[in-house]
């Protein structure tokens, strides 16, 4: 039996809310359905940039409520699905969801949470900072594998302003992490950056699985 675990999110424009769960497939057996159960609803705090640190959320650690008894992580909405992105900070900009996985169930780099981009480019992640035109920024952040059985040659591309920063890791599926470090100039005073996995990948044990490199500890700071 499969196991999915889908996050949303949503603003209060009110005091009180109605959460409605609704079928919207077509079974050949009208008795047969999808199972519900551990339903869980937790409120998000706005993480907030600093002036050692550009990136909100920079390690993920503000997110979904981690359910203990799943070991499959936590499917993350494209925005085009839902508006307001559970994982604050960051805004998946994908047609497929990317993976919100926890420390106790996964190979996580640093702190207790991270983010695995399971569907090569339709898997992306951005967030926008403040920038100054015509500064330099140093740009960090650390690639792995979730020791999920993900395995092969992965390749992470990332994107500020007008430079991109493609990163190799040979990944054998069982743990194992790198950080890397770049530097790019600001165009505007808006500078996007983006996330995503060159390559499609599966799960050694479970071929129609998809799976991809982590992504952990995201930082941009100003150069001297």
């Amino acid at each position: 039996m499969a196991e999915t675990l889908m996050l949303g999110g949503f603003k209060l424009n009110s005091t009180a809310v109605k959460v409605t769960f609704r079928n919207t497939g077509v079974q050949e057996d009208p008795a047969c359905g999808p199972l519900i159960d551990a339903v869980a609803i937790k409120e998000l705090f706005p993480p907030m940039p600093t002036r050692d640190n550009l990136v909100k959320n920079y390690g993920f650690e503000e997110g979904p409520h981690r359910l203990v008894n799943t070991s499959n992580g936590v499917l993350l909405p494209p925005r085009q699905e839902d508006l307001t992105s559970p994982l604050p900070g960051w805004m998946i900009e994908s047609l497929k969801a990317v993976k919100f996985i926890d420390k106790k169930h996964f190979n996580v780099p640093f702190g207790l949470a991270a983010v695995e981009l399971v569907a090569g480019r339709e898997s992306a992640i951005a967030q926008i900072l403040r920038t100054i035109p015509g500064k330099v920024y140093g740009l960090t952040f650390t690639i792995g594998d979730a020791r999920n059985g993900c395995h092969g040659s992965m390749m992470v591309e990332a994107f500020a302003a007008k430079d991109t920063f493609k990163v190799p890791f040979e990944s054998k599926g069982k743990g194992g992490f790198k950080t890397v470090s770049f530097k790019f100039k600001a165009i505007t005073a808006r500078t996007r950056i983006t996330f995503y996995s060159s390559y499609y990948h599966t799960s050694i044990d479970d071929f129609g699985s998809l799976c991809g490199p982590i992504l952990d500890e995201v930082r941009v700071f100003p150069t001297a």
